[in-house]
């Protein structure tokens, strides 16, 4: 391993890449980069999104796919796929010629799902082959998972980040976040309700984590002030049911009753995109609610500069999936664009109800209505608003401070690695 003073080499893990949604994971890579972090990406499956942010063109990283070989090819399902027994043993013998301890760090983590240990394996052989001397997953969900193993079969560290889905869904295991929480070199989270949640959750295996809010290059998201906008509404994410645009769609049939002039943009794809659309026309509001689909980072900042405010109506799924902080939300505080949302997870620490931006109750469409009418309304509130969003997003969301945190991480990361010798795995 070099030392942490000179040139560090991180493997990032993402699930997918590039994801249409995950700007923020590009943003933090590109800002790494600019200084001087040697990056390479490794995806767990292919992309399967149809459109591109313009932003995946500035990566200098290299993309390496880990997926799992089935009869001479790559197979997405992995967790449905037979491995072909040429790929697997071929892999065992790098393995077993590549990693210290590989078949203790094996035996210790029978039970795991097999694709799982396989691009593990297939990880760390990477990351001895290439010199990689910390892996960072930006989810706590299969990407933690597999540089989790990745990092023991090969003897560096990891960290990871744990964010929204990977630790409120139902689907987590509680067993299993613990155990990454306790492996982990560094654990951050994005807001100090995540924190808290992780603390009171899981006790002293959630000591080390430390919250650091994602950022924005505040140069590319200039602020302009919002007094003199046209009456349009902008709401920007997955067709999910987290979203809350279902309920945003009633509150634009409330404020069309109200007899005021609007027009509503909805930014995305998803599976409610056809049921969102029924609402609308069942509603009648075709000719002032527009299903825009999916659009580039380049036009998704001009609609949010163009709008009159933001609406970010998210709730709680019954599933218990739940939106951490949403990118968008930081990108319109920084542009000048004021937001309403609502109090899920970290959202109240930057839309401070009355100060930075207005708070409604979740699945409240007539709260939401109200709300909208009086930014729509009222133009020195949506002035004022809006400046002391950019002063917060000045003092907090910095993404060249933030990520230079999280490098610290990286480091001390590496540095605790040579300054101690690699644990085994038995």
């Amino acid at each position: 391993m070099a030392s942490p003073e000179g040139a560090l080499r991180v493997g990032y893990v993402v699930k997918r890449y590039p994801r249409y949604s995950e700007t923020f994971i590009v943003r933090e890579i590109l800002a790494h980069e600019e200084a001087g972090l040697d990056i390479e990406i490794f995806a767990l499956r292919p992309p399967n999104d149809g459109h591109f942010q313009d932003l995946i063109a500035r990566v200098k990283a290299p993309v390496n796919y880990l997926y799992l070989p089935v009869d001479g090819k790559l197979a997405e399902e992995l967790a449905t796929a037979t491995l072909s027994l040429h790929y697997f043993w071929d892999l065992l013998k790098s393995a077993d010629e590549l990693l210290p301890d590989f078949w203790d760090c094996l035996k210790s983590e029978i039970g795991e799902p097999s694709h799982h240990v396989y691009q593990a394996m297939l990880l760390a052989c990477h990351v001895r082959q290439k010199g990689i001397q910390h892996l960072h997953a930006p989810f706590a969900h299969d990407a933690a998972t597999v540089a989790r193993l990745a990092a023991r079969m090969a003897g560096a560290s990891y960290s990871m980040t744990a964010r929204a889905k990977d630790i409120f869904h139902e689907s987590v295991r509680s067993d299993d976040l613990r155990r990454k929480l306790e492996d982990a070199a560094g654990v951050v989270t994005i807001s100090d309700f995540h924190l808290d949640y992780l603390r009171t959750t899981y006790g002293s295996a959630a000591d080390h984590v430390v919250r650091i809010y994602n950022g924005l290059d505040l140069e590319e998201f200039g602020y302009s002030a919002p007094a003199d906008r046209p009456p349009v509404i902008v709401s920007i994410g997955r067709l999910v049911e987290k979203k809350g645009f279902g309920d945003l769609i009633e509150a634009c049939r409330l404020l069309a009753s109200w007899g005021r002039e609007f027009a509503c943009r909805i930014i995305g794809a998803g599976a409610l995109h056809r049921s969102l659309q029924s609402q609308i026309d069942a509603a009648g509001l075709e000719n002032q609610v527009t299903l825009v689909g999916p659009r580039p980072q380049c036009e998704v900042i001009q609609e949010i500069r163009n709008a009159a405010l933001l609406a970010a109506p998210c709730i709680v799924g019954e599933d218990g999936d739940r939106d951490g902080l949403p990118n968008v939300i930081q990108e319109a505080l920084a542009l000048g664009t004021p937001v309403i949302s609502t109090d899920v997870t970290g959202i109240p620490e930057v839309v401070r109800d009355g100060e930075t931006g207005l708070q409604v109750p979740q699945r409240n469409p007539g709260a939401l209505a109200s709300a909208m009418e009086r930014l729509l309304l009222d133009r020195g509130l949506r002035v004022r608003l809006s400046a002391r969003a950019r002063q917060m997003m000045e003092t907090d969301f910095d993404i060249r401070r933030n990520t230079a945190r999280r490098r610290a991480i990286f480091f001390s990361a590496v540095r605790s690695g040579i300054d101690q010798p690699v644990e085994e795995c038995a």
